[in-house]
């Protein structure tokens, strides 16, 4: 809950070259330094449900950071969950990557995060997102995607970080490229797992949406910890 008190959260204004980015941190009340999260939304934009994710790294003892990729017009709320989509599809992927870097740097300055112990996860759309940071942003440590559509091979060679990938057995569309990347994550030497839940769907992870999958979302919570204790905490 936003009111938890051992943990502190809301919006922040973060710099970046070209505007002023809007972004929901959630992290301990301790003022001990904290390793970080990064969280990217789904195609819906930064709604109450990623916040929640965030709170939930704090509450798990890290800084979690949720970007709003619609910063520039306005942010998700003043857009609207209805035009979100069409309004992400507007803008050059390579932005998403800079604003969450934007968003690593602002946190580089803070003295309640741990920056240099990094990972980043993110649900559909930002689980595409959360591949191309790790293809773009070597300094990640570990990375998360919940079934997002996977980079190039040809882009595999650049990614540092270890990757858990989450999958839902009914996701045929997302799924199909999983012997792509799965091949070019071994034949690079990267650390990659993967893991994909039956029974469940695309976006099962949301507790606000229709594919909404309990028993796989709390199993997928927990590995998502483990995976980031390992490699982004204790790294």
């Amino acid at each position: 809950m936003p009111d938890d008190p051992a943990i502190i959260a809301g919006e922040v204004q973060i710099p970046a070259t070209d505007a002023t980015l809007i972004g929901y941190l959630a992290r301990p009340s301790s003022e001990v330094p904290s390793p970080v999260i990064l969280v990217c939304h789904e195609n819906r934009g930064l709604t109450p449900h990623i916040q929640d994710v965030a709170r939930r790294f704090a509450k798990a003892g890290y800084v979690g950071l949720a970007m709003d990729l619609l910063s520039r017009q306005g942010g998700s709320s003043v857009v609207g969950s209805e035009n979100v989509p069409g309004a992400l599809g507007n803008i050059p992927p390579d932005q998403f990557v800079e604003d969450f870097k934007s968003g690593w740097r602002y946190l580089q300055e803070q003295s309640f995060a741990q920056a240099e112990r990094v990972g980043m996860t993110g649900f559909c759309f930002g689980g595409g997102v959360t591949w191309q940071v790790a293809v773009n942003m070597p300094e990640l440590l570990a990375a998360v995607p919940y079934y997002g559509p996977h980079p190039l091979a040809t882009d595999v060679p650049n990614i540092n970080a270890a990757v858990l990938a989450i999958y839902g057995e009914l996701d045929g569309r997302i799924n199909g490229g999983i012997p792509a990347i799965e091949e070019a994550m071994t034949a690079n030497n990267k650390i990659y797992e993967k893991m994909i839940y039956p029974n469940a769907d695309h976006a099962f992870n949301n507790d606000t949406g229709t594919r909404f999958n309990a028993e796989a979302a709390k199993d997928a919570w927990e590995r998502s910890l483990a995976w980031f204790e390992q490699y982004v905490r204790n790294a």
